[in-house]
């Protein structure tokens, strides 16, 4: 009789204290869940959790230096400028060729100069005011007399100024654009400092990238962070065209294209969902695509 009361006993025992274990871990864990600081990462609606590297980088100092797999047109396109600028700074000719580790100037030497030109004619510039007062007069006398002379030879030499203006002013227009693919615009195009340079495209995953027009590859790559798998297309000395995000790039740098040659894939490399997205430059600058691409 007394060995099953003592066996009651600690039956009980036992059972009290896996109660008072259990309501112990409970308020342990109600504990950890309420303290926690940070929330759990958010996944997107495209399945992955959002870029932290999908900003496009820009070059704003004055020199750079060559990274492997750059040419330069794509340091141009990073620097905001005309290729044709930056060649002429560093002295290299057609077709541009660079090599890594090569150091390049995107700004003039002579920029600075200009500004401690500017201050010393500042400074002398109470020098010569008492020299000109003297040579007023004389120069009054002679106005009088040669004002007709110099009429007519003014005359000539505006034209001769007219006819040595170079042609660049001139722009090579492009008889044609095309869509580089059919799809909803989802972002347009912002002249901002921040603002979206281009135009983004939705569309699916394998979807074919058409050149907007003819031309040549001058970059195609992912040396470029912010634009994934990125190609660009020179169709003439004024006028650029970029591609971006795609999976699969199918040409290759130096490669002639006719306009609607399927050149990529869609895809969604460095961006947070699939689609294509499309810059047009006119001299190294960015411009909306939609001024130039035919209306739907």
């Amino acid at each position: 009789m007394t060995s099953r009361l003592n066996q009651s006993a600690t039956s009980h025992a036992v059972y009290l204290f896996l109660k008072v274990l259990c309501c112990f871990l409970i308020s342990i864990n109600l504990v950890a869940c309420s303290s926690r600081d940070k929330p759990a990462p958010v996944v997107t609606v495209y399945g992955s959790t959002p870029l932290k590297n999908n900003v496009r980088n820009s070059i704003h100092t004055n020199e750079y230096t060559v990274r492997s797999g750059e040419t330069l047109y794509s340091i141009a396109w990073r620097a905001n400028s005309d290729v044709r600028q930056i060649a002429k700074l560093n002295k290299i000719s057609p077709p541009y060729n660079i090599y890594s580790g090569q150091k390049i100037f995107l700004v003039s030497k002579n920029k600075g100069k200009s500004a401690k030109a500017s201050s010393s004619k500042h400074s002398s510039k109470k020098q010569t005011k008492s020299s000109n007062r003297t040579s007023t007069k004389v120069v009054k006398n002679t106005i009088a007399s040669s004002k007709k002379q110099a009429y007519g030879e003014n005359i000539t030499n505006k034209k001769i100024v007219q006819n040595n203006l170079p042609k660049t002013n001139f722009s090579q227009k492009i008889s044609r654009w095309q869509w580089p693919v059919k799809g909803n615009v989802i972002a347009r195009f912002s002249s901002k400092v921040q603002g979206n340079k281009g135009i983004d495209i939705a569309g699916r995953r394998g979807t074919s990238i058409r050149s907007a027009a003819s031309g040549k590859v001058v970059y195609a790559g992912t040396a470029l962070r912010g634009y994934g798998k990125l190609i660009i297309i020179k169709h003439n000395d004024d006028y650029l065209s970029a591609y971006a995000h795609n999976d699969k790039i199918l040409v290759k740098e130096q490669q002639q294209i006719k306009s609607g040659d399927v050149i990529a894939k869609m895809g969604n490399t460095d961006a947070q969902r699939v689609m294509l997205h499309f810059e047009v430059r006119f001299r190294g600058k960015s411009v909306d695509p939609l001024k130039y691409l035919p209306k739907k």
